[in-house]
């Protein structure tokens, strides 16, 4: 990469860090350019204004959701293992992508889905992507004959978000390990309920 790139790429990287800790509300051209040691106008010359700003860190935060939740869960077997593969992999991406204070997708969601603009839209956008990916992979595990072929596809991934978002917000106000262990736990009891009769 040249040095532009790697210059906001950096960027970039503090600025998912920030939103995890603050949320997205708090990256301005001004804390984020002292956070990462380069002027406001070296900052501004990346991004031209605060939603630019917002705007990016997000398409980067769902890109780095993608590089560690869904590319590893390729890796599995098609059907039921991947599904299971993904879930897992949802549960950790953030410590295991260095952002240690939550999920900056989920703050992103909170603190915009009231605030229509452009930056409401890349959320959104994310999420709408995110439910598409998780439907061909339950239609998967469908076609392996894993889970019921009557089964409500849109149903199934909306309660399997939901127990992810669940155990978000219990792991980060709560018990983390008591969070995961209910998660698993009705993870299962979604997958009990949508597999096929013995």
């Amino acid at each position: 990469m040249s040095k532009g790139d790697n210059t906001r790429a950096a960027i970039l990287d503090a600025a998912l860090a920030q939103a995890s800790e603050s949320g997205f509300e708090s990256l301005t051209i001004g804390s984020l350019a002292e956070r990462v040691g380069i002027s406001k106008s070296g900052l501004f010359a990346h991004f031209g204004s605060r939603e630019e700003l917002q705007i990016a860190a997000i398409e980067a935060a769902a890109a780095r959701f993608t590089e560690t939740v869904f590319i590893p869960a390729l890796k599995a077997k098609r059907g039921l293992p991947r599904l299971r593969a993904l879930f897992e992999h949802w549960l950790d991406w953030t410590a295991r992508s260095g952002l240690s204070h939550g999920c900056p997708m989920q703050a992103a969601a909170i603190e915009f889905d009231d605030q229509p603009g452009d930056v409401r839209d890349a959320v959104s956008d994310h999420f709408a992507r995110l439910e598409r990916e998780l439907g061909r992979a339950v239609e998967l595990a469908i076609g392996q004959g894993h889970l019921r072929a009557d089964l409500d596809v849109g149903q199934f991934v909306f309660d399997m978000m939901g127990i992810v978002f669940a155990y978000q917000h219990g792991a980060r106000l709560f018990q983390p390990a008591k969070a995961e262990a209910r998660a698993r736990t009705a993870f299962e009891r979604l997958i009990d309920s949508a597999s096929p009769a013995p």
